[in-house]
């Protein structure tokens, strides 16, 4: 009984050009690039305190989440929810 041993040779591929080939991961990537884009313009908008804490969530059809941590700084994050999210959402889109 013979065995035929066949080899394949990969090509090795970066993060990006695996993501560029992937129409799903490319999607992906656009939006945490659109995500990153958008915080980078709200960060210096935010209170001092908050602007290490606050995450950029994902951007959909109907708009964009802020993502702020409630487990380290329950009162400030509830703060800048009460007071800071209305003007700054009206002062980014002036």
């Amino acid at each position: 009984m013979s065995r035929t041993v066949t080899s394949s040779t990969r090509t090795a591929l970066t993060l990006q050009q695996a993501v560029a080939q992937a129409p799903t991961l490319a999607r992906l990537s656009e939006l945490a690039a659109e995500s990153a884009a958008r915080l980078a313009i709200v960060r210096p908008l935010l209170p001092p305190a908050l602007r290490t804490l606050v995450q950029a969530g994902a951007p959909d059809a109907d708009g964009w989440t802020l993502l702020a941590p409630t487990t380290r700084r329950p009162p400030s994050c509830a703060s800048w929810r009460q007071h800071c999210l209305q003007p700054l959402t009206a002062q980014a889109t002036r």
